[in-house]
């Protein structure tokens, strides 16, 4: 795992090019403490820097940016290719095809791959998680790849006529010609989806790249650019369900523990320690059964435990590691440790990110990092195998209300709101006491009011629009804003899929998947040099997963049929059969005692006025209201409340600017 940068200039002072990457660099050290390189061609003016955290090849010869044998090419890459060694084999006794390998890094295996096949037939042949950049010195083309799932990250673009790239906006923000800025639009996308979604950023002109796409320059100027994909989520999507599994029950069992169990062996693969993140979900407690399955010593293991009971599955986590034999370690954080966080939020997320459980993953990421620097997640499965409430719930929800006329389902709405989360949960939790455990809902009030959300909703997807909303309406909150489409609203981007959960599921994968979970896991484990990865998300595992009838991922009312039956081949199902609770902080509560003077200044309202970037009145209006506990408003405030942090770190200034920049003409990889 690595941090990539670099420049390419149709003009200036070439005598510090080196230098100016170097400084790209270095202000993502965190992403590569273990060394950092830079590479120079100066009859371009293009630039390519490094910084290392050694994982596989401890030795000089992993270092990057890296030549291929053939001199041909250079590369920086962040990630891993976890099937180096099975390609390594097959290049090396493939006809006429001979490579002294200088050492055992996947980089070298890459290369020689590249030379061997050709770009695009090399990166369908790796399995990872990667981003990286590729210079090719015969063409004078440069290539920016990123992994299928968009695990990886990879910014671009321009300043002026300088294309710019790397691991991190700050690599970017590093470079002397970039002015940053905002985009009122991406402030938008942010109020609604608690981050900014791909390819859009917080900065005019600079873009992330899409999952499972190469983008390809013949020049630094902005025109100058050309796209294709490699691999497309939504064609596994189609023709997944157009060609189902057929097998039985059994059958899928089977197949599923063997592709999981060979997507957790490669990912074991290492020269360093290395460990897991144990909730006792579904999920992370799969990953490290097939992790303890396949080794030979206790398995290391990291649970984050909460003072809060509500948020606590440190018990679960610790029973499930005591049943596998793991070696466990656990630790109870206080509210005081997890509001140290907040103040270096900005700094971790150089781009405004609002998902909450950012400060949950970020102590977890910071205890394991303490004894080992790669930690498997069990991130992904909520996505492919139908996880979480709206997957089970939201299309009896639409099929039930849609027989009411719209007038009354207002009506419902508003009597729901009338009564506050907290007393809803409160009755919840009573008449919990008489339910089955699969029945009972944990944070049940936050839940009644998102149902009461979406019971106004015209059509299916719209209701699911507004399940992936925070700020229903953010123009009218966000000034001189328009909102760009994403894949949610671009009709161009969705897959043709009959069902409406299969729908969600889908939408769910290519856009909060890695636009929040996969960011957020990223930068808080790379905030502390450590790598994680997601063996769920291999991609012989996604397309299975779209290939599996419905009834194999939610059945009677339950998530992930088919993978907590894996799951039971190893862990008793007692142990895991409880409600979903989710990786949270109180953050309501927080808001409204030791957050709320941190809160207040950031939300005053001569200093909202002033900035001239949102609606004051209707901030203002929302935080009242959750400060006397009429309305839950935690979520849409800590949009507004990581913005205004993250604004007052880099010390901008608000544009007023109202006409967004245009996107290149680059094509959608879904």
């Amino acid at each position: 795992m690595c941090g990539i940068a670099g420049f390419w200039a149709d003009a200036g002072d070439r005598y510090h090019s080196a230098d100016r990457a170097r400084a790209m660099a270095d202000a993502i050290s965190h992403r590569g403490p273990n060394d950092s390189g830079t590479w120079v061609d100066g009859d371009v003016n293009l630039a390519l820097s490094h910084r290392r955290l050694s994982i596989i090849d401890l030795s000089p010869h992993g270092h990057q940016p890296m030549i291929s044998h053939s001199q041909r090419y250079v590369i920086s890459f962040n990630g891993e290719v976890f099937n180096f060694e099975e390609l390594r084999r097959e290049l090396t006794a493939a006809a006429g095809h001979r490579i002294a390998f200088r050492g055992h890094s996947d980089t070298e295996v890459m290369l020689a791959a590249i030379d061997a096949w050709g770009l695009h037939a090399a990166v369908r042949r790796f399995v990872g998680m990667f981003a990286f950049v590729l210079w090719d010195r015969r063409d004078k083309t440069l290539h920016l790849v990123r992994d299928r799932l968009g695990i990886k990250p990879l910014y671009y673009g321009w300043a002026g006529n300088t294309l710019l790239f790397g691991s991190e906006l700050k690599a970017i923000a590093s470079h002397p010609e970039f002015r940053g800025e905002l985009e009122p639009g991406a402030i938008a996308l942010l109020m609604r989806h608690n981050c900014v979604p791909a390819p859009h950023s917080i900065y005019r002109g600079i873009y992330k790249l899409l999952p499972a796409s190469i983008a390809t320059f013949t020049g630094p100027e902005p025109g100058r650019v050309s796209s294709s994909t490699y691999w497309s989520a939504r064609d596994v999507a189609e023709s997944g369900l157009r060609s189902p599994f057929s097998g039985t029950d059994s059958e899928a069992i089977a197949e599923a523990d063997r592709l999981l169990r060979e997507a957790v062996r490669l990912r074991m693969v290492a020269d360093v320690p290395l460990g897991a993140f144990l909730s006792g979900g579904v999920d992370s407690s799969s990953v490290v059964a097939l992790m303890q399955a396949q080794s030979d010593r206790p398995v290391r293991t990291f649970t984050i435990g909460s003072t809060d009971d509500a948020f606590n599955e440190a018990p679960f986590a610790k029973a499930v590691a005591q049943h596998l034999g793991t070696d466990h370690t656990e630790l109870y954080v206080t509210a005081r440790d997890a509001l140290a966080v907040i103040p270096t939020l900005p700094t971790l997320y150089d781009e405004p990110f609002a998902d909450a459980s950012q400060i949950p993953t970020f102590l977890v990421s910071q205890l394991a990092r303490r004894h080992v620097t790669i930690a498997l997640s069990g991130d992904g499965g909520d996505e492919l195998f139908g996880g979480y409430n709206r997957h089970v719930w939201t299309h009896t929800i639409w099929r039930q209300s849609r027989r009411l006329p719209l007038p009354v389902r207002r009506v419902s709405a508003h009597a729901i709101h009338s009564i506050s989360p907290t007393t809803l949960s409160r009755f919840a939790n009573e008449l919990g006491r008489v339910l089955p455990a699969r029945l009972r809902v944990n944070h049940a009030g936050e839940k009644l009011h998102k149902v009461a959300d979406i019971l106004v909703s015209r059509d299916a997807d719209a209701m699911y629009h507004r399940l992936a909303s925070h700020w229903n309406d953010p123009e009218a909150v966000v000034r001189n804003a328009r909102e760009p489409v994403t894949a949610i609203t671009d009709p161009a981007r969705r897959a043709t899929l009959e069902d409406f959960t299969d729908r969600m599921l889908y939408l769910d994968l290519v856009t909060y998947l890695p636009d929040d979970i996969l960011t957020k896991v990223d930068r808080a484990s790379m905030a502390v040099s450590l790598e994680a990865r997601v063996p769920l998300l291999d991609h012989r595992v996604v397309e299975f997963a779209w290939s599996l009838p419905r009834a194999m991922k939610i059945r009677a009312g339950q998530s992930k049929w088919l993978l907590r039956q894996v799951l039971y081949q190893y862990v008793p199902r007692h142990l895991i059969e409880r409600p979903k609770s989710g990786f949270g902080i109180p953050l309501d509560s927080w808001l409204r005692g030791p957050l709320r003077d941190w809160a207040e200044s950031l939300l005053d309202e001569r200093r909202l006025i002033e900035q001239g970037i949102f609606d004051a009145t209707a901030i203002r209006q929302r935080w009242a209201e959750h400060l006397s506990g009429r309305r839950n408003w935690q979520y849409h405030l800590w949009d507004v409340l990581m913005f205004q942090a993250w604004f007052d770190e880099h010390r901008l200034v608000a544009s007023g600017t109202t006409a967004p920049v245009p996107m290149p003409e680059l094509p959608a990889a879904v």
